[in-house]
């Protein structure tokens, strides 16, 4: 049975403690979750888990992320995520699909809430205040909601052909989607 993983990560420290977002890699690992499609299953790591989640990602068929590319798997390069053309491959990063189609991107909480009516429950300002007070279950929880909203988000858009976004004064925008590529806006 192919291995199917929804995957997002937290991180140690924001982009401005690392000297801006030219050096996602310096950010570290505080924790991340997998959601197995087939199974329904979570599984949480720490950073001394890391390893496991690398032989997730690398074990996995699929792998479904938001910033997925840019974002998380540049922040595990250090601890050995080798960003080749095979991971590229079996990635689908909702993100580079929108900002291909939109040329613009779109931050998670938007898609979510036009979409699906969902908020998310905190940010990655709280995630890094709750690293640093020691607050891992509370990083690990609030991982695990954007977790099952990309999820959320990944089949809305299989299953409908399209997510909506919110513009600047609010107006809910459809747009057509294909999570392997090949997006386009519809107008309404």
């Amino acid at each position: 049975m192919p291995l199917r993983l929804v995957f997002d990560l937290e991180t140690k420290r924001l982009a401005n403690q690392v000297g801006g977002w030219s050096n996602i890699e310096k950010m570290g690992f505080a924790a991340g979750v997998t959601y197995n499609i087939d199974s329904g299953e979570f599984s949480r790591y720490t950073e001394d888990q890391v390893e496991g989640l690398i032989s997730s990602i690398n074990s996995a068929d699929l792998i479904v992320g938001f910033n997925l590319i840019r974002f998380d798997f540049a922040v595990l390069k250090p601890y050995g995520l080798q960003l080749d053309q095979a991971l590229l491959h079996k990635s689908v990063d909702l993100l580079d699909v929108i900002h291909s189609t939109l040329g613009f991107r779109l931050g998670l909480a938007n898609l979510a809430r036009a979409t699906l009516g969902e908020t998310k429950s905190a940010d990655g300002v709280e995630s890094v205040r709750w690293y640093e007070e020691g607050e891992i279950e509370k990083v690990l929880d609030y991982c695990e909601q954007d977790v099952r909203v990309t999820y959320q988000l990944w089949r809305y858009g299989i299953n409908n052909g399209h997510v909506y976004y919110l513009d600047r004064r609010g107006n809910k925008i459809r747009v057509r989607i294909n999570w392997r590529g090949d997006s386009s806006p519809l107008s309404d």
